[in-house]
């Protein structure tokens, strides 16, 4: 998919330079670490019109120069997949656990997301580092695990990787973020590889319900609807032989037909 790179990705950038900049210390209001998420779904090549439509409302984080944003997540789970049976099956009070490095500043985090019956996301991390060369988790993680999910650290392994680049975005009124991430890819631990580059996720990520988003104006102009997606579901299911999966057809359906438009419009 060459294509994105040569057709999309320069749109982007030369779109993202038009934002007024926001740094990190000034995104202090709208880290939202207990908040309310809705997703959308959508193909790459309605990016740019999206993004262009959002730049006199919102200002995009900018950091050490760059505003298009390389993330690497690892995922981590038990042996027989425990957090990813759980997401599948559609139980709420459930965890996800998760290694954050922040590529352009080299940070990192040892995250947990944990979905409550209310539909809130709340998060908790700590500054952590681990390489997928670490056999275990060190003691600090463990430790900080142990406090905050109900399954013990200690069987947890990495599982997954996933690699994407992000636009973040915050609403120039209101506590509102908006993330938009592009150019995902996932790795399991045995070599294999698979590149999504004609898809998109817009993250809206707020207090409550109560923010009126023009971000969510703009996807009802572009006929868009709310969609969730699991980047760990997606890639666990794509690159391993699991059961259950019959829970993400519909997902993969809506994959399928994103992946025809964005060959019909871009692919020569």
């Amino acid at each position: 998919m060459k294509n994105f790179e040569k057709i999309i990705l320069p749109e982007l950038l030369n779109i993202a330079d038009s934002f007024s900049p926001i740094t990190l210390g000034e995104m202090d209001e709208v880290q939202f670490m207990n908040r309310t998420d809705t997703k959308f779904v959508l193909s790459a090549r309605q990016l740019p019109a999206l993004l262009k439509d959002a730049a006199e409302r919102y200002r995009m984080l900018e950091i050490e120069g760059e505003r298009s944003l390389a993330y690497k997540t690892t995922y981590f789970d038990t042996e027989d997949y425990h957090f990813f049976r759980e997401h599948l099956k559609g139980k709420l009070n459930r965890f996800k656990v998760r290694h954050r490095v922040y590529e352009v500043s080299g940070i990192s985090f040892l995250e947990v997301k944990f979905k409550s019956n209310k539909k809130r996301t709340i998060k908790w991390r700590i500054k952590n580092k681990w390489t997928k060369e670490d056999e275990n988790l060190n003691e600090e993680a463990v430790k900080f695990l142990s406090e905050n999910i109900t399954v013990d650290p200690e069987k947890l392994k990495p599982v997954l990787e996933n690699n994407f680049k992000r636009f973040t975005l915050v609403n120039n009124k209101d506590k509102e973020r908006v993330t938009i991430d592009f150019n995902l890819s996932f790795k399991d631990f045995n070599g294999k590889h698979e590149h999504l580059p004609y898809i998109a996720i817009v993250e809206l990520k707020r207090e409550g319900f109560t923010c009126q988003s023009p971000f969510i104006s703009l996807l009802k102009k572009y006929e868009l609807r709310e969609s969730g997606f699991s980047k760990y579901c997606v890639g666990n299911a794509i690159l391993y032989d699991h059961e259950y999966l019959n829970a993400l057809k519909p997902k993969f359906l809506q994959l399928n037909k994103l992946k025809d438009d964005y060959d019909f419009f871009v692919v020569a």
